[in-house]
C-alpha cells in the first residue's frame, strides 16, 4: 500500500488504486496524511475541505467522510500495513508506517543524498526523490486555504532539491546536465532568482557564456516590469561572473550551494496540535509567493449543473483555450463560471483573474485600459510601469500569461469585440467568458467552445431551494417546493431570491410562499427573463427585512455607479458608515448585494434596475455627489498637498456624516484609482439631474488622477464639465475647467485648440478678478506659446503670472509661475536672466530629498543657463544634481531631458547607458 501527495492524492494497493470518491474526501485524506501519525482536530479538518465559511453539517460531513475512508482502507488491507484511522478526542489520527508515504520517503532520500561525500550518488539519490513527483502536489483537493499553503510549500521543496542535484551535476563536471534540469524550472518560475543564477552559472561552466548573459537581462527585465525591482546579490554575481567568464569565487559558490543544500529539519508531533497549522511538517521559513486571485468568492448553494459543468471542463482542455458560457440573463452563467472555477483552483497554479465587463447593464462598461490595468496590478506590476494605450497594456497582458498557466474568467460581455483584447494568449491559459449573446464572432476568430447554459428543471430547482433552506424544510414539503421552483421558472436567480425571504421566516412554509407567488402579476413577472423578471420575487424579499434595511436598499438605487462603500451607502442613506454596513451586510446575506472585494459591495443589474423603482426621496442624488466632493478633497489635501483647489462649496452643499481619511498620498491614489468608474458616473449623473454646481466640481477634483494619466481620454468629461460650469454661471469653475482643458489639450499635442481654451480661461479669470487662476492659465497658456515657438512672448506671460501669485500671496503658484518663467528664458537664449529666476525660485524652500518635479525642472534650467555662460564645470554639476534626483524619484521624463543635456557637452559613455535606461523606462510607461 503507498499514499501519495506528490501529485493527484491516490491510495494505491497492488491491486491498482483504491478509488477515493469525492474531492473533500481526498482532501480529508490529505489533511490526514499531512500530519501522519498526529491528532488532527477537527477544526483544522473543517478550514482544509472548506475555502469559504463552512455549513453547519461540517463536523457531521467530516465523520461520515471519516467512516467512508476508515472502511476503504480497512477494505484494502490497511491493517495488514499498520495502517489504522483512529478518533482520539476532539481529533483524528491516521496512523501508519511512514515509508508508505511518498512525502517522507522524499525527504528521506533528499537527507539521504545530503549526506552523500560523493556527488556521483547525490545526484542519483536527487533523481530518485524527484521521480516521486507525479505532478502538483495535492493537485485534485478542495483549494482552501491550509491545503494551498502546503501544496505549495512542497513545491518549495521541489524547486530547492531540483537546485541542489544542478549543484550535483556541476561537482561531477555535468553542466550539460545541469543546464537541462535547470532551464525547464527557470522557464516555469522566471521570478526565482536563484534558479536563473544556478542556470547562469551552468550555462557559464557549459561554455555558454552569452545564453547565460541572456537569461540575466531577461529576467532583469522581467523583475523591473512585474515587481519594480532590481535583481538580488546572488543573481548580480553570477553576472558579473558571467561577464567576466570566470567560474566565479569559489568561497561563494561553496557558501552557496550549503545554502541550497540546508534543509528544515521536519517538526515533531506536539502534544497540543490545536495551535499548529496545516501541515506541521512544513517549516514556516519557506516562503510563500504572492498567486493573483481576482476571483469572486464562490457561489453558495450552488446546485446540478453536472452537465454545464462536464461540458466546461472538456472544453477548457487544450491549447489556449476560450470557453464561452452564454444564456438568458439571470440563468446562472455568472455562478456556473465561479463555481467551476473554484472546483479547479489547483489546476492553475499562477492564479486566477476576473472582469465583470458589465455588457448588459445599465452604469456604463469598463474601458478596455481599466480591465488591463487592474489584471496587470495583480500579475505585480508596478502601477507607474503599465502603458497608458490599450495596445500597450494588452500586449504586456499577453507577454506576463505566455509562460503562466492562468484562469482569466471575463463575466458579462456584451460582444466578440469586448473580449478580443482580453484574451491572454498562453498556451496554457485557459479563459471562460459568460454572455446573453451566443458571440458567433467569438467561435470563428478563436475557436470559442460554446457552453450553452438554460433554466433549471423542476428538481434541480427543488435542490437549489433545499442547498439554501435546508433539506430538512424541503422535504416537509416536497409538492410546495416544486410548485415554488416551477413559479420561479427555474431562474437560479428567482429561486435565491424565494430562498432568501423564506429563510427569514422559518415558520412560514413553502405553500404559503407558493400561495403567495400564484397572484398572475407577479408570477408572469417573476417568469419574465427580461430585466423586469425579478420584480415580484425582490418585492417580497425587501417586505420581510427590517425597515432601515429596506431604506438602505431603495436608496442604493440612487447611487449613479456600480459599487459603493459604507461612506457611500451612508451617503445615500442620510445615516452614518457604521449602520449603513451593517444594512449592507443583511442585504448580502439576502443576496440582494454582493460584496466583491472587502467593504465594497454591488447590485446585480436586474436587483439595481429593481431598486431604481423604489422611492427614496429627492436627495440622495445630491447626498452621494457631496459625499463624492468631500472625499475627493480629502484625498487631493493627502495627494497634492498645497494644491488644493479653493473653490467654495455648492450653495446646497449637504456634509456628510463622515468622510473617509487618508493616511497619505497612497492611499489618496488609491482611492482615486478604485472610484475613478464612480466618479465618471457621478458626474453623468450630476450633468443629467441638472446639478451643474456639483458636476464641474468634481471633474475638478479629479486633477490628482488627471495629472497621473494625463493621456487617458479626460477632453469630454472636461468638455462636460466645462457646460456645466457655463450652466451655472459660474466665471471662476469655467475658467479653472478651461485652463485643466488647455493643459490635456496640450499634451494630446492639439495646442491650436488649447490656444482657444487658455485664452478664454485668462480673459474669465481676470475679468472675475481670480488672480491665482489667471496666473494658472497665463503659465499653462505660456507652454502652448513655447510649443509653437514664441518663447519669448511664452516668458512674458510667465512675467505676468509672477505678479499676479506675488499679489494674491500665493508662493506655490509664484514658484511655479517662476519655474516655467526660467524654462522659457532658457528656450530663448536669454542666460543670465534664465539662471537669475532659477536661483530665486530655488530659494524659495529647501525642497532637496524629495520628489519634488519643480525643484528637478529648476535644477535643469539653472544648469543649462550656466552652460549658456560657459560655466561648463558647475553647469553640469547642476544637469547631474537634477538626473540623479529624477532618476531616485521615478521621474523618467526629467530624467531623459537632464541626461539628454548633459549629452550634448559630454560623450561619458556612462551617461549615455543612463539616458538609454531612462528612454527605456520611460517608453515603457506610455
Amino acid at each position: 500500500m503507498e499514499f501519495r501527495l506528490l501529485g493527484a492524492v491516490a491510495v494505491v494497493t497492488e491491486a491498482g488504486g483504491l478509488p477515493m470518491g469525492p474531492v473533500k474526501r481526498r482532501s480529508l485524506l490529505a489533511a490526514l496524511l499531512l500530519r501522519a501519525n498526529c491528532p488532527v482536530p477537527v477544526g483544522h479538518l473543517t478550514a482544509a475541505l472548506w475555502e469559504e465559511e463552512p455549513p453547519a453539517r461540517a463536523r457531521g460531513v467530516i465523520q461520515g467522510h471519516v467512516s467512508q475512508l476508515r472502511a476503504s482502507l480497512k477494505g484494502a488491507g490497511g491493517a495488514a500495513r499498520g495502517v489504522e484511522l483512529v478518533t482520539q478526542g476532539g481529533a483524528y489520527v491516521l496512523r501508519m508506517p511512514k515509508d508508505l508515504l511518498d512525502v517522507h520517503r522524499f525527504e528521506d532520500l533528499l537527507a539521504g543524498a545530503r549526506e552523500q561525500r560523493g556527488p556521483a550518488e547525490a545526484v542519483t539519490m536527487y533523481r530518485q526523490a524527484l521521480s516521486l513527483w507525479q505532478g502538483p502536489a495535492l493537485a485534485d483537493v478542495c483549494p482552501s486555504q491550509p491545503l494551498l499553503a502546503a501544496a505549495r510549500a512542497l513545491e518549495e521543496r521541489r524547486l530547492a532539491a531540483v537546485e541542489q542535484l544542478a549543484v550535483g551535476y556541476a561537482r561531477l563536471g555535468e553542466h550539460a546536465g545541469a543546464v537541462t534540469v535547470l532551464c525547464a524550472e527557470a522557464s516555469a518560475h522566471p521570478l526565482r532568482e536563484s534558479l536563473v543564477a544556478a542556470l547562469m552559472e551552468a550555462l557559464q561552466r557549459a561554455g555558454r557564456r552569452s545564453e547565460a548573459l541572456d537569461w540575466f537581462h531577461r529576467t532583469r527585465r522581467l523583475l523591473a516590469d512585474e515587481l519594480g525591482v532590481d535583481p538580488g546579490q546572488e543573481l548580480a554575481d553570477a553576472y558579473a561572473a558571467a561577464l567576466r567568464g570566470a567560474e566565479g569565487d569559489a568561497t561563494r559558490n561553496a557558501a552557496r550551494d550549503m545554502t541550497r543544500a540546508a534543509a528544515a529539519v521536519p517538526v515533531p508531533c506536539p502534544a497540543t496540535p490545536t495551535d499548529v497549522p496545516l501541515p506541521a511538517d512544513v517549516p514556516a521559513a519557506v516562503p510563500q509567493p504572492e498567486v493573483p486571485d481576482l476571483l469572486p468568492r464562490a457561489p453558495r448553494g450552488f446546485h446540478g449543473r453536472a452537465a454545464e459543468l462536464a461540458a466546461l471542463s472538456r472544453a477548457a482542455v487544450g491549447e489556449a483555450p476560450v470557453c464561452l458560457v452564454t444564456g438568458p440573463a439571470g440563468v446562472g452563467k455568472t455562478a456556473l463560471a465561479l463555481h467551476w472555477a473554484h472546483q479547479g483552483r489547483a489546476g492553475f497554479p499562477d492564479g486566477w483573474l476576473y472582469a465583470d465587463l458589465r455588457g448588459f447593464g445599465d452604469t456604463g462598461e469598463p474601458s478596455l485600459v481599466e480591465v488591463l490595468r487592474e489584471f496587470l496590478l495583480a500579475l505585480g506590476v508596478a502601477r507607474h510601469r503599465i502603458p497608458e494605450s490599450a495596445n500597450g497594456a494588452a500586449a504586456l497582458f499577453r507577454s506576463l500569461a505566455a509562460d503562466r498557466r492562468l484562469l482569466v474568467v471575463l463575466d458579462n460581455a456584451r460582444d466578440s469585440e469586448q473580449v478580443r483584447p482580453l484574451l491572454p494568449g498562453g498556451r496554457r491559459c485557459v479563459t471562460v467568458v459568460t454572455s446573453r449573446h451566443r458571440l458567433a464572432g467569438l467561435i470563428v476568430t478563436d475557436t470559442a467552445r460554446p457552453v450553452a447554459v438554460d433554466v433549471l428543471g423542476p428538481k434541480d430547482g427543488t435542490m437549489l431551494l433545499a442547498k439554501v433552506l435546508g433539506t430538512e424544510r424541503v422535504r416537509a414539503e416536497p409538492v410546495a417546493a416544486r410548485v415554488l421552483a416551477e413559479l420561479c421558472g427555474g431562474l437560479p436567480l428567482a429561486l435565491r431570491v424565494a430562498a432568501a425571504r423564506l429563510a427569514q421566516r422559518p415558520a412560514w412554509s413553502l405553500e404559503a410562499m407558493a400561495a403567495e407567488l400564484s397572484d398572475e402579476t407577479r408570477r408572469l413577472s417573476l417568469l419574465d427573463v427580461e430585466d423586469t423578471g425579478v420584480r415580484a420575487a425582490l418585492h417580497l424579499t425587501l417586505q420581510q427585512l427590517p425597515r432601515n434595511v429596506s431604506h438602505q436598499f431603495a436608496h442604493l438605487g440612487r447611487h449613479p455607479g456600480t459599487h459603493v462603500d459604507r461612506y457611500a451607502a451612508a451617503a445615500l442613506a442620510g445615516t452614518d458608515p457604521a449602520a449603513a454596513e451593517r444594512c449592507l451586510e443583511r442585504l448580502a446575506v439576502a443576496h440582494l448585494v454582493t460584496e466583491t472585494a472587502s467593504g465594497r459591495w454591488t447590485l446585480h443589474d436586474l436587483v439595481r434596475l429593481y431598486a431604481r423603482s423604489l422611492d427614496a426621496g429627492p436627495s440622495a442624488l445630491k447626498r452621494v455627489l457631496d459625499h463624492y466632493i468631500a472625499t475627493a478633497l480629502a484625498a487631493m489635501a493627502a495627494a497634492e498637498p498645497g494644491n488644493e483647489h479653493d473653490f467654495p462649496l455648492p450653495a446646497d452643499y449637504l456634509p456628510p456624516a463622515a468622510v473617509r481619511e487618508f493616511r497619505d498620498r497612497s492611499a489618496a491614489v488609491a482611492w482615486y484609482a478604485a472610484e475613478r468608474d464612480d466618479l465618471t458616473l457621478a458626474v453623468a449623473a450630476a450633468h443629467a439631474a441638472g446639478l451643474h454646481a456639483r458636476t464641474w466640481r468634481i471633474v475638478l477634483l479629479l486633477w490628482p488622477l488627471i495629472v497621473w494619466r494625463v493621456r487617458d481620454g479626460w477632453v469630454p468629461l472636461l468638455e462636460t464639465a466645462l457646460a456645466a460650469a457655463r450652466d451655472d454661471a459660474d466665471a471662476h469653475g469655467e475658467s479653472r475647467v478651461l485652463n485643466v482643458l488647455g493643459w490635456v489639450l496640450i499634451e494630446e499635442g492639439r495646442t491650436a485648440e488649447a490656444l482657444t481654451r487658455l485664452g478664454a480661461a485668462s480673459a474669465l479669470a481676470s475679468r472675475a478678478g481670480d488672480l491665482v487662476a489667471e496666473a494658472n492659465a497665463l503659465i499653462v497658456l505660456a507652454v502652448a506659446q513655447s510649443a509653437l515657438g514664441s518663447p519669448d512672448e511664452a516668458a512674458r506671460g510667465c512675467e505676468r503670472a509672477v505678479d499676479l501669485a506675488r499679489t494674491a500671496g500665493n508662493r506655490t503658484t509664484e514658484r511655479l509661475a517662476m519655474q516655467h518663467l526660467a524654462r522659457h528664458r532658457v528656450d530663448a537664449g536669454h542666460w543670465r536672466q534664465a539662471l537669475d529666476t532659477a536661483n530665486e525660485a530655488l530659494a524659495f524652500d529647501d525642497r532637496s530629498g524629495t520628489a519634488d518635479v519643480p525643484r528637478i525642472l529648476l535644477l535643469m534650467a539653472r544648469g543649462e543657463a550656466l552652460l549658456g555662460l560657459a560655466e561648463e564645470t558647475e553647469g553640469i554639476r547642476q544637469l547631474e544634481l537634477a538626473a540623479r534626483e529624477a532618476e531616485s524619484s521615478g521621474y523618467e521624463d526629467g530624467a531623459v531631458r537632464a541626461l539628454g543635456a548633459l549629452l550634448r557637452v559630454s560623450a561619458d559613455p556612462e551617461l549615455r547607458t543612463r539616458y538609454d535606461a531612462a528612454v527605456a523606462r520611460l517608453t515603457t510607461r506610455i
